[in-house]
């Protein structure tokens, strides 16, 4: 059986990749201005976390999703240009296509490790 994510006993470095991954969200809705945009890139890194990591993949969503308004909040407190109330009420949506690719993910590894079983 093909195990993606075993490196070690803990998982420090997929929390690592998870924050990586919502901090980059976080930067791309800064600099784009675009929630569907960001909407995407959250998708996108929670179903590779809940690909990578099935268990749990509540934590995925919640991982990347925090980042994405605390970038917005250093933005706020760094740029000379501050984001609109909009912008920032709308980075908590992010936690929404967050939910569904961190358990699309998941599902996806069941099925791929059910197909690896031969069952």
């Amino acid at each position: 059986m093909i195990e993606f994510a075993r490196v070690g006993s803990g998982g420090a470095w997929s929390y690592l990749l998870a924050a990586l991954c919502g901090v980059g969200a976080g930067v791309a809705d800064v600099l784009v201005d675009d929630l569907l945009f960001t909407a995407l890139l959250v998708l996108a890194s929670c179903m590779l976390l809940g690909l990578l990591r099935r268990r749990a993949p509540w934590r995925w969503v919640v991982v990347v999703g925090v980042c994405i308004p605390l970038t917005e909040l250093a933005a706020y407190l760094v740029r000379t240009v501050k984001p609109t109330r909009a912008q920032i009420y709308g980075s908590f949506l992010a936690f929404l296509p967050g939910i569904a690719g961190a358990y699309g993910g998941s599902v996806m590894r069941s099925a791929v490790d059910n197909l690896w079983r031969g069952k």
